[in-house]
């Protein structure tokens, strides 16, 4: 059902004008999931690593093991959160850009969400089997229909899909608690043909592994749909609130998303990495959403005190603009050094033991990114992604 949109809907404060707190969140949520893709990239046996061994932190027994725990602790699960968070932002822009101009709803989003699919879909089979570009088109296709709906259809939707999403967390953490991991406690490992294919193995070999694993590897954004919806459906109520706004309403509306976020996130992201292995589920989509509310809440903080925007907050921007293909991007560059297809950096260092190379490895793709995106947008107005997609959806 497509219905025509007559009255505008804005967000308070926003005076419907580009908000630039918006990009600054995106460009962090972007290079902040990296923090987390960068471990499968560099683990033993990479994207299916991940399924085997789990994503455990070192452990505190020395400084580069407690380094490591704590890069991978800030990480885990926020960023990505943040970056659905946005996502819901970014539709609510979306659907009132429409309002403005009288034109029908969902009407051609839904054309914009079905490309980001096919872009999705050609990222998992061809760069990194963890991609969320698909979960997020097929979320989006039910969200855009949701904002033609009442305030009060939206919201009991949200807490559904949050009820059944930590009930459904809920019932698979007690099911990992209750049968362990193995009889000695521990992963039961990679087997050395599939370390062997991202370490040594061809690009097509490797593209045939993710499309034989297809279902296994896209089981993430299905267990988290409900998370999903929700993020979407929350990041639409904090932008029609003017929670992004740089007036004294955002700054208020950011104050307790800090308060709130990170007061009850933090403790329950320490228990659960005190918990072990078992509690990832509830590390990763349960404690993660309520930081990311609070570091978006502290990112606000912070950018709302810059008078003067530095090569830090300029790089994030144009992160920020260029998203999609900043997104695209990392996962192909981390690809290309540390996969055998490429410079190898994982089988090379892997066995080093050390975290370092790890989080410098990250640092400077994300220099990278800021630096090529910032010269990018010299030029252009838009991403190379961006662009293409634009282009497409025009014809």
């Amino acid at each position: 059902m497509t219905q025509t949109l007559r009255s505008p809907t804005r967000s308070p404060g926003t005076g419907g004008g580009r908000l630039p707190l918006l990009d600054v969140l995106r460009g962090t949520a972007i290079l902040g999931t990296l923090m987390t893709n960068v471990w499968i990239f560099v683990g033993p046996g990479a994207e299916w690593g991940i399924l085997q061994n789990g994503a455990g932190h070192a452990g505190y027994g020395s400084v580069a093991a407690a380094a490591e725990s704590l890069f991978q602790l800030v990480a885990n699960g926020k960023f990505l959160s943040m970056l659905t968070i946005l996502f819901g932002v970014g539709l609510a822009i979306q659907f009132d850009s429409a309002a403005r101009r009288g034109q029908p709803w969902p009407g051609r989003y839904r054309w914009r969400a079905l490309f980001l699919f096919a872009e999705g879909t050609v990222h998992f089979v061809l760069v990194f089997a963890w991609d969320v570009l698909m979960g997020y088109a097929v979320t989006a296709l039910l969200v855009a229909r949701l904002l033609a709906r009442s305030e009060r259809t939206r919201r009991r939707v949200m807490w559904w899909a949050a009820g059944l999403h930590l009930a459904l967390m809920g019932a698979f953490t007690a099911l990992l608690a209750g049968a362990g991991r193995n009889e000695d406690g521990s992963g039961g490992g990679v087997s050395q043909r599939v370390v062997d294919l991202y370490a040594h193995g061809s690009y097509p070999d490797q593209i045939a592994f993710r499309l034989e694993n297809a279902l296994a590897l896209r089981l993430e954004p299905v267990l988290s749909f409900g998370l999903l919806v929700f993020l979407f459906l929350l990041g639409v109520r904090l932008f029609r609130a003017g929670a992004f706004g740089m007036d004294e309403t955002g700054r208020r509306i950011r104050a307790r998303m800090l308060g709130w976020g990170l007061g009850l996130g933090a403790p329950l992201t320490v228990a659960t990495a005190v918990g072990g292995q078992d509690f990832f589920l509830l590390g990763r989509y349960c404690a993660a959403p309520l930081m990311a509310v609070g570091y978006i809440g502290l990112i606000g903080a912070v950018v709302g005190r810059v008078r003067r925007p530095g090569l830090l907050t300029t790089g994030l921007t144009s992160v920020g603009r260029t998203a999609l293909s900043s997104y695209v991007l990392q996962n192909l560059l981390s690809m290309l050094l540390c996969y055998g297809i490429g410079l190898g950096l994982a089988a090379r260092w892997g066995d080093s033991g050390s975290p370092w190379w790890v989080m410098g490895l990250w640092a400077g793709v994300c220099a990278f990114l800021m630096i090529g995106s910032t010269l990018w947008l010299r030029r252009f107005s838009t991403g190379p992604l961006e662009s293409v997609q634009k282009w497409a959806l025009r014809r």
